[in-house]
């Protein structure tokens, strides 16, 4: 079955997800390594998509006055490695949800020595270095061509920089992300050739996920939490390479930090704002 296909039933689809489950929600909120909680007194649903089942099943509360979807990204018990994420699922769910923001936690690694370990990045870019092959919606037999000139939100991804401020955490306002295949971690070369680029950071599952977020018109954020330098840098500085341990110990010491921030940021964030992301499949189709 086709985007389009499904796209045309998706009223009936979004019908019947919500007499199975009364939950909706406005906000969905992604976890990544090492972020497998957010919401108290939260109701759990289980969603089945097109695509088959998401991560996990979907925890549904409220921050403020906006009602909040929480899924991990890897699962809840971080079963799925990168390259097995079932990202179409897990955005599709979301959406099926009501969820029209998407903000993203993840883990990354540093390309430039003035991103330290425990900085948060505002992701604004991204480039894809991996081999997937099902990262679109759109496999015909219509042909849609969206644009990620511009994947993130600008609107999303500027409040979340204001957040971060006021919050006292050291952020930097915009980064290029290298996104690799996984699930092994970059060769020495690899890591050098991507620093000398002058590209930021560096982790596994930036791609597809910022481009099917964009496909179903949702506004996606990304905040990145720098975890560790990646292997051209540590070679340079003699550290030892970077392992799972050492991502898990750095993210584990902010995720804290990570949920005030999200929590923070929900607060804040107004009903209504003008971007152009619900408007990404506009002149889009042949």
């Amino acid at each position: 079955m086709s985007l389009t296909e499904n796209f045309k039933n998706f009223n009936i689809f979004a019908k019947i997800v919500a007499m199975k489950n009364t939950q909706t929600a406005e906000v969905g909120i992604i976890g990544g390594s090492g972020f497998y909680k957010l919401l108290k007194k939260a109701g759990t649903v289980n969603i089945m998509t097109p695509y088959g089942k998401p991560a996990s099943p979907i925890s549904i509360g409220v921050i403020g006055t906006k009602k909040v979807a929480f899924l991990p990204r890897h699962g809840l018990k971080h079963q799925f490695p990168p390259h097995k994420i079932p990202y179409k699922a897990n955005l599709w769910a979301l959406k099926s949800l009501g969820v029209t923001k998407v903000i993203s936690l993840t883990a990354c690694g540093s390309l430039q020595k003035d991103i330290k370990r425990g900085d948060f990045v505002i992701i604004d870019q991204f480039i894809d270095r991996t081999t997937r092959q099902d990262s679109s919606f759109y496999n015909g037999p219509e042909t849609v061509h969206i644009s990620t000139a511009f994947p993130y939100c600008p609107v999303l991804s500027g409040l979340a920089y204001k957040t971060t401020k006021k919050m006292g955490i050291k952020t930097h306002s915009k980064g290029t992300l290298v996104v690799i295949e996984g699930p092994r971690f970059s060769t020495y070369a690899e890591s050098a050739w991507f620093t000398k680029m002058g590209w930021d950071i560096i982790n596994m599952t930036g791609h597809p996920e910022a481009a099917l977020a964009r496909e179903l018109e949702i506004c996606y954020c990304s905040i990145a939490i720098v975890t560790d330098y990646d292997a051209g840098i540590s070679s340079k500085q003699k550290l030892p390479p970077v392992t799972l341990n050492e991502i898990l110990d750095v993210f584990g010491r902010n995720v804290k930090k990570a949920q005030k921030l999200v929590t923070t940021l929900i607060h804040v964030l107004p009903d209504r704002y003008s971007c152009t992301c619900n408007q990404a499949l506009k002149g889009a189709q042949l």
